[in-house]
């Protein structure tokens, strides 16, 4: 049986599984405010690879290529069927979580070249046509594990997303969300991934790393962090950002991602992750 140390190293070896290069990703982000919140945009020029580039990353946010190719294996259906099973429908759900996956990378790119444990909650959804449960980012930082330190972060993010014209405040609601985590929500999310943990296991965290935040008196001094994101088309941003009042730096910080033609851009990026399928049945 590996020890402790052994898995820690193990597990963040799968956290790269994505392959997504960070320190390259995080340069599509060019900050244009910091103060009194932050707000970055992605340029036209980048936005345009962006289906190149996290089209394969993405489908391994829902699955990997190991339980791909097994159930490839068992069922003897094509790759991009089995895909099409995790993958929500054009809508909401989408828009949804192409912010939260998005929100994660630039959280990833931001601690790089650290490392954070991503569970990928959008493996434990039971439905693929809304969202996955609790909160929707949640991030750990480990720098030490299988020490536990007062280094150590844990990075709880509620996200947004705007795509098109409509009613929706994602700045406001965001903020609104946010604070839910900070109050229950994010301890009942712990839970929640350490009963998935305990049952079907989670590629990148254990149940020791989440025992860690969840008993804190048991640990030295964590910092967690509370994050309000706001995924926006680049054409809405400047009226959302109208009136936009940043919540107390001490409670959590307020996050605004500016994406050109977001829509069409994040629909490019879930059929690019059907046609990875593709490549997934060269190799089965």
């Amino acid at each position: 049986m590996a020890g402790p140390a052994a898995l820690a190293r193990r597990l963040v070896s799968e956290m790269k599984e994505l392959e997504v290069d960070l320190e390259a990703f995080g340069s599509i982000f060019s900050t244009i405010q910091s103060s009194p919140f932050t707000v970055v945009e992605i340029d036209v020029a980048s936005a345009s690879t962006i289906a190149e580039q996290l089209g394969v990353p993405v489908r391994r946010c829902y699955i990997s290529d190991e339980t791909l190719q097994d159930r490839i294996a068992k069922t003897s259906v094509s790759a991009q069927e089995i895909i099409s099973t995790k993958l929500p429908d054009r809508g909401s759900t989408m828009a949804g979580d192409f912010g939260e996956i998005l929100t994660a990378l630039f959280q990833a790119a931001c601690e790089h070249p650290g490392e954070v444990l991503d569970p990928k909650k959008w493996r434990l959804k039971h439905d693929r046509t809304k969202p996955a449960s609790g909160s929707d980012v949640v991030q750990m930082v480990l720098p030490h594990w299988p020490a536990a330190s007062d280094e150590d972060r844990i990075i709880c993010s509620e996200v947004k997303t705007k795509s098109t014209r409509g009613r929706s405040k994602p700045i406001e609601e965001a903020i609104t969300d946010s604070d839910k985590d900070s109050s229950r929500r994010f301890v009942k999310t712990l839970n929640w991934l350490k009963e998935r943990a305990l049952d079907t296991g989670l590629s990148t965290v254990t149940v020791a790393q989440l025992d860690r935040f969840i008993h804190p008196i048991d640990h030295p001094t964590a910092r967690r962090e509370f994050r309000a994101v706001a995924v926006i088309a680049a054409s809405l941003v400047a009226a959302e950002l109208v009136g936009a009042v940043a919540p107390p730096t001490s409670e959590r910080a307020l996050i605004v991602i500016s994406v050109p033609d977001l829509k069409a851009n994040y629909e490019l990026v879930y059929d690019a992750a059907l046609v990875s399928a593709d490549e997934s049945e060269a190799v089965a």
